[in-house]
């Protein structure tokens, strides 16, 4: 069992269990300090709604411990896509530094075993449908992916999942449909797939997240729309990093101080707001979302407030700290998913030593995928012919 009391447990002051990467990680994760403050805040977070404090209570520490575990593999999979650029092995990234826990505590809501829809047997339940962005990267490892499938796909492997193809990375067998390039079109084709089930009268739920810029996109409305009159069970995330592409989020949004909360209202959805730097809030409120839609209660909105810790990808990093204030980043970069997750998992009785152990399990696991894909970057690229494979027309 946890212990709920925090005095119980004595505290290590600054020393962090995860390691941090100089040369790729953003200063304010280098200089990070535990702030009291922020610690109490994110448990408060967790106890402020009773369904929500519900849900995190019934999580055993084998399943604490594997949230915290996503989180290390999403920034460690970032960490390797960084270094395979300044290595000029790939162009560029686009990466979900700061925003893994608005990744991670959804994916780990979701159903992500069992048979695809469709395909059940033995009244085994299916696993759900997740539609990430290419910043949600963290949900197709958490899906069942192999870290070494992204890494191909941004080589351009033969063997990657798309062949070659495409660097959006998804494998439909483990629940994964890739990213598409104009953001705001996952949403009625995600809305199509939960219809779908629904027809077939599928327990199971479809997700995808939508970033706050692709929110003023017509597809994005015209898709919620329908996803709400049809009552589909899908779940949105409007993944609220506070910039699209380079504009911030005032320049785009006026009501900037409610965010998206009053988005759901809008469209005669069930919804809510979840910190995106906390991954047991957006565990909780996905949770929910889910329940509701395996009951016909669907479709929810949901909102996620975080911050963007980069440029929109690896190329443009300077432009992103010219867009924002140093105060900005330094004030989010102090509320570290991946820190003050460990904070609370140590303040629940869980030693150091086994974050450390677990750390060290996931760093093993992307080194093993970062030559997996460097292999086959050397020996598996896409011959010619394959040019006109798996096309409409040859």
């Amino acid at each position: 069992m946890r212990s709920p009391a925090i005095a119980q447990v004595p505290l290590h002051g600054d020393i962090l269990v995860m390691k941090r990467y100089a040369a790729f990680e953003p200063a304010e994760y280098i200089a990070w300090h535990r702030d009291d403050a922020l610690v109490r805040e994110y448990r408060e977070m967790i106890a402020r709604d009773a369904d929500r404090a519900r849900v995190v209570a019934r999580l055993d520490e084998a399943q604490l411990l594997d949230l915290y575990r996503g989180l290390v593999r999403n920034r460690l999979t970032d960490i390797a896509l960084k270094r395979m650029v300044r290595q000029g092995v790939i162009s560029k990234a686009w990466l979900g530094t700061g925003e893994e826990a608005t990744t991670i505590g959804p994916t780990h809501a979701l159903r992500r075993t069992g048979p695809l829809p469709g395909r059940e047997t033995g009244g085994v339940p299916s696993r759900d449908i997740v539609a990430p962005m290419i910043r949600n990267a963290g949900a197709c490892h958490e899906m069942g992916m192999p870290v070494a499938d992204i890494l191909r796909s941004y080589m351009g492997t033969f063997d990657s999942p798309s062949h070659g193809r495409d660097g959006h990375c998804g494998d439909l067998d483990t629940g994964v449909l890739p990213p598409i390039s104009n953001i705001g079109d996952v949403v009625p084709v995600v809305t199509g797939i939960a219809l779908s089930l629904r027809l077939r009268h599928s327990n199971a739920v479809a997700l995808t997240w939508i970033g706050d810029g692709s929110t003023k996109a017509g597809v994005t409305h015209e898709g919620l729309n329908f996803a709400a009159v049809r009552h589909v069970p899908a779940i949105f995330i409007i993944q609220n990093n506070q910039v699209a592409l380079g504009t911030r989020l005032d320049q785009h949004h006026v009501a900037v101080e409610r965010g998206f909360a009053d988005w759901p209202a809008a469209y005669g959805v069930w919804g809510g707001v979840f910190d995106g730097n906390n991954v047991l809030d957006a565990y909780a409120l996905t949770a929910l979302a889910a329940e509701r839609c395996r009951h016909g209660e669907g479709p929810a909105l949901l909102a996620a407030e975080t911050f963007r810790m980069g440029g929109h990808a690896t190329h443009d990093e300077a432009e992103a700290r010219r867009t924002f204030s140093g105060e900005l980043f330094s004030r989010w970069g102090q509320r570290d998913p991946i820190a003050l997750y460990e904070e609370y998992l140590v303040e629940e009785g869980i030693p150091r030593e086994r974050l450390a152990d677990i750390e060290a399990d996931a760093e093993r696991e992307v080194t093993n995928a970062e030559e997996e894909a460097l292999a086959s970057r050397h020996s598996r690229m896409p011959p010619p012919e394959s040019a006109v494979q798996g096309v409409y027309a040859e």
